[in-house]
């Protein structure tokens, strides 16, 4: 579940929505904050020409008593959290609403009712000397403040909804979009791992750019394809042309080996020959051997296969050449592992070939162990051996045909064993993986279907 988020996280649509989140409210705060700063600019304006208006009302009292009755006056009419007016006549008598007061916080408006409370907020003030007198007009700035209150909840309604929409569409798009992905890589992975038939098809869904990468992927797939085909039909072609005038040769060689005329260098050089003909005849074999296998068309042949009694068989059939070596060959068989769907023939081919590359190109005295056991719902077999093992770097290439590491090149083999047992295993549906055994090589192969308890 955590690697599915942080995918989701990471995925390209996703990014895209939270960019566009990013944009979008970077532009909206920019918009809002210049509306509301010229908004609130003509607020202000607006405040102090109301100011500057009524000041001019009141400079137009003849004397300071006309002035006071009319600071009263509309006194008693102006609430004072709203407007405040105050004049201090020449003889300090105090008329308005509210006056300014002083401490050690600062100035303060306090009103002249209810006990004279502290006014809060802040006031636009303007202040003149009339008639020997002070008068001050304050007006609140609370309109302001109740502006940017506004564009607050402006901001937040705009936005919030905006960005849970688009994470939403963008969590939506980003798992499409996912999916869209995932087809593709599991095409590529078929086709990395030898399934060179597969194909992502037309998906009228997709948008046109990601029909044109499915299409080109599909069709280097088809080429790939048509090559491989082709050269493997090539070699086919070679191995089964060969294969007669070979055998000829063969035949002729162990005709010339009766003759009793040969003796000494001649005869060995014979017996040489005749060991390369039979190791040519082999490599061919086997190379027809795999061509039919990839072909496909011994799944016609499936059975059930109990491959602990193949396992058995095959120990039993080597033990005694591992005794002449000095190697030491073992069963280890999990009890009540179910069969699986194959060819016997093939698969005994296969635990065969394991054996015989373990016991090849390792040291007597080497541990050779045939293992099987049940991995989850899946069969598990595994040849170990305990011998010098293959390097990480080389575990791919020993699996590509007449491949041989260069501390093999002295041992008999056509670099053909591990090549047909990886195009047998792939035949069966198996995945074949070569591990380190420290020390040694560990090939395991595990059947993801099973058909229970089957015959051999």
């Amino acid at each position: 579940m955590k690697a599915r988020l942080t995918s989701l996280l990471r995925s390209m649509p996703l990014r895209l929505a939270l960019a566009l989140v990013l944009l979008f409210t970077l532009v909206s705060l920019i918009s809002l904050t210049a509306t509301y700063l010229v908004t609130a600019r003509s607020f202000d304006q607006a405040l102090r020409n109301d100011l500057t208006q009524r000041m001019a009302g009141f400079r137009a009292a003849p004397n300071a008593l006309a002035l006071a009755q009319l600071v009263e006056a509309e006194a008693r009419e102006t609430d004072p959290e709203r407007m405040v007016l105050s004049y201090f006549a020449p003889n300090l008598r105090h008329y308005g609403n509210a006056a300014l007061a002083r401490d050690s916080e600062g100035y303060h408006v306090v009103s002249l009712s209810q006990d004279s409370p502290r006014l809060t907020g802040q006031y636009l003030a303007l202040t003149a000397a009339l008639h020997g007198g002070q008068l001050t007009i304050a007006r609140s700035r609370s309109e302001i403040a109740a502006l940017r209150r506004g564009f607050l909840n402006i901001l937040v309604l705009s936005l919030v909804p905006t960005v849970l929409v688009a994470l939403s569409g963008g969590v939506l798009l980003a798992r499409r979009s996912a999916r869209n992905v995932q087809a593709v890589a599991h095409t590529l992975d078929k086709l990395t791992t030898g399934d060179l038939k597969a194909r992502v098809g037309a998906v009228p869904a997709w948008s046109d750019d990601l029909a044109e990468i499915a299409g080109r992927i599909d069709q280097m797939a088809e080429a790939q394809e048509s090559s491989v085909a082709a050269i493997k039909q090539v070699s086919s072609d070679i191995a089964h042309d060969l294969k007669t005038p070979i055998q000829r040769v063969a035949v002729h060689l162990d005709e010339l080996s009766r003759h009793a005329e040969l003796t000494g260098a001649a005869a060995e050089d014979l017996d040489r020959a005749q060991a390369e003909i039979d190791r040519i005849v082999s490599v061919f074999g086997s190379l027809l051997q795999i061509a039919q296998i990839e072909s496909g068309t011994p799944r016609s042949r499936f059975r059930p296969v109990d491959l602990g009694a193949l396992v058995a068989i095959c120990v039993d059939l080597y033990e005694p050449s591992a005794a002449e070596t000095g190697h030491v060959l073992a069963a280890d068989l999990a009890p009540d592992v179910p069969a699986v769907p194959g060819d016997r023939d093939l698969l005994l081919q296969l635990l065969a070939n394991l054996v015989e590359n373990a016991l090849r190109h390792t040291p007597p005295g080497s541990r050779i162990t045939v293992a099987l056991k049940l991995s989850g719902p899946a069969v598990r077999l595994a040849v170990s051996d305990s011998g010098p093992g293959i390097p990480e770097a080389e575990r791919e290439n020993v699996l590509r045909r007449l491949y041989r590491l260069d501390r093999s090149r002295g041992t008999p083999g056509s670099g053909l064993g591990l090549s047909l047992v990886s195009v047998v295993a792939r035949l069966h549906g198996a995945e074949m993986r070569l591990e380190d055994n420290a020390p040694g090589l560990r090939v395991v192969l595990t059947f993801p279907d099973v058909v229970g308890p089957g015959s051999s």
